[in-house]
């Protein structure tokens, strides 16, 4: 291996671990609700007939996306990464998160962003990022190019 391709490599691995130590803590819940629901809707159901329902996430879904807005991991121009990996569908994520090595970070934090920052103004892509195991998926593979380049993330 090159010089450079090493240093690149550990340059990598120093700016992405103390953020994705972070979110390691939250693997265990997001295995937990993979398949299951992560939002309740609420409304006054009988008492008023013109109130409009809305969602009530998990605590542990809020806190989570609290978290990664607090990273590095946040990259705001995630459909550039969409379009230059011409990723389309769910599928598409779940290869390009399965086949991203150290050098492809850059490709878990796009798909990591569309969810996080989507789920702002559309609600619903928190839950499929659960639901979908997108999150479980994102948070797992950065532990794993991590800890194959650096020591193991407790």
């Amino acid at each position: 291996m090159e010089k450079e391709d090493i240093a690149y490599r550990q340059q990598v691995v120093n700016t992405y671990k103390p953020d994705v130590e972070k979110l390691v803590r939250y693997l265990p819940w997001l295995e937990e609700k993979a398949d299951s629901s992560v939002v309740e809707t609420y409304g006054d159901s009988g008492i008023r007939e013109h109130s409009i329902p809305f969602p009530v996430y998990d605590g542990t879904l809020m806190s989570f996306i609290r978290e990664v807005q607090q990273t590095s991991l946040l990259d705001r121009n995630y459909p550039y990464i969409y379009s230059q990996y011409r990723l389309r569908t769910q599928q598409d994520e779940l290869r390009a998160i399965e086949r991203a090595d150290i050098k492809g970070m850059n490709v878990l934090k796009g798909i990591l962003s569309k969810y996080v920052l989507g789920g702002m103004t559309k609600g619903r892509m928190w839950t499929e990022g659960v639901s979908g195991r997108i999150f479980l998926n994102v948070i797992r593979k950065m532990k794993e190019n991590i800890e194959y380049w650096s020591t193991p993330i407790v």
